[in-house]
């Protein structure tokens, strides 16, 4: 009950307090409004925008002034991505202009077109530089700042402590840890273990991140870890409601149920039709594919190709309404 008890204890970040220690991970192209608002929905403790490039914002880039919108009522948490102080210090300002109430900077992509620019992940290895980008950032908005960070570039690095350090002095008020180096992008276990080391080095709260899929992944990962919070990226693809249903199980509470039969099939309309309305038909419609195809996984669906292809690749809005009926609801047949 100790465990149950202290992770039922409120969780703050600056002035803003979570409901529940249990967060939705920025995910590029994943995280948009839409789901971020599904799972706010649910009962999430905090969600987080996708990861917006401070330097496009800051031109009034559409598509990047698109991640900026809120989903809800919970505190806005943005996640800014960039390697040059100033470009992410006037992101951070554009920002906070739109509503933001929490800046997240992006140490932890691993993807290559962002760490060959010496962002993301690859700001690990030159840690002055990581720390003017805090400091810059701390010092152009009002908002807390928080870092998203992996255990470091590879083994041989594994740095996370030092540069959680140096963010924590440059004002950072919350570190995030992937299990994962760089080098290991998404393969592998995350070694939530090596979390630990973060945790006892600095003086505000450090979430986990990584592999976290359930109730059981979270509280592994708490206890080796000693974090404060979890956070789940991939274990909540098709499932937005997961989130919800861990942050109320570490706080020693009952979650929301999964939405089965015509509940969950008035949720993936309603997911799928706002991303139509935020994207347009064109551009909607491609996004949504991913999140059609994650339901269907979560849901152990067995589609055969042709009623994959029918549900994916369908450019017709209206029939692809009436087929995630038919194919959630089990009425679905390849031949019909």
């Amino acid at each position: 009950m100790q465990f149950l008890s202290s992770n039922a204890r409120p969780l703050s970040i600056g002035g803003h307090t979570l409901r529940n220690r249990a967060i939705l991970a920025p995910m590029a192209g994943i995280t948009d409004r839409p789901f971020r608002e599904i799972a706010e929905r649910f009962g999430a403790g905090l969600v987080v925008s996708e990861m917006v490039a401070s330097a496009a914002l800051t031109t009034g880039h559409s598509g990047m002034v698109q991640k900026l919108g809120r989903a809800g009522s919970l505190p806005h948490m943005v996640q800014l991505a960039g390697c040059d102080p100033h470009w992410m210090s006037e992101g951070a300002r554009i920002a906070e202009d739109a509503g933001a109430d929490i800046i997240d900077i992006n140490f932890g992509c691993p993807a290559k077109r962002v760490t060959t620019g010496y962002a993301g992940s690859a700001l690990m290895r030159v840690p002055d530089q990581a720390l003017a980008i805090v400091e810059a950032v701390s010092a152009a908005t009002s908002k807390p700042v928080t870092v998203k960070m992996r255990l470091g570039w590879d083994d041989d690095s594994l740095n996370a402590p030092q540069i959680a350090n140096l963010a924590v002095s440059a004002g950072a008020q919350m570190i995030t840890v992937h299990g994962r180096t760089r080098q290991q992008f998404y393969k592998g276990t995350a070694r939530w273990a090596l979390v630990r080391e973060v945790v006892e080095s600095v003086s505000v709260p450090v979430v986990v991140n990584g592999d976290i899929v359930d109730d059981a992944t979270a509280r592994t990962a708490l206890e080796q870890s000693g974090a404060a919070a979890v956070m789940l990226g991939r274990g909540a693809q098709g499932q937005p409601w997961k989130v919800a249903q861990i942050g109320a199980a570490l706080a020693g509470q009952v979650g929301p149920e999964a939405p089965t039969g015509d509940a969950l099939i008035a949720l993936i309309r309603e997911h799928y039709e706002n991303m139509l309305s935020d994207y347009g038909i064109e551009v909607g419609l491609r996004a949504a594919r991913k999140h059609l195809d994650w339901y269907a996984d979560a849901a152990n669906l067995q589609l055969d190709k042709p009623t994959r292809k029918a549900l994916l690749d369908n450019d017709n809005p209206s029939a692809v309404i009436a087929l995630i009926g038919d194919v959630f609801s089990g009425h679905w047949s390849a031949a019909a």
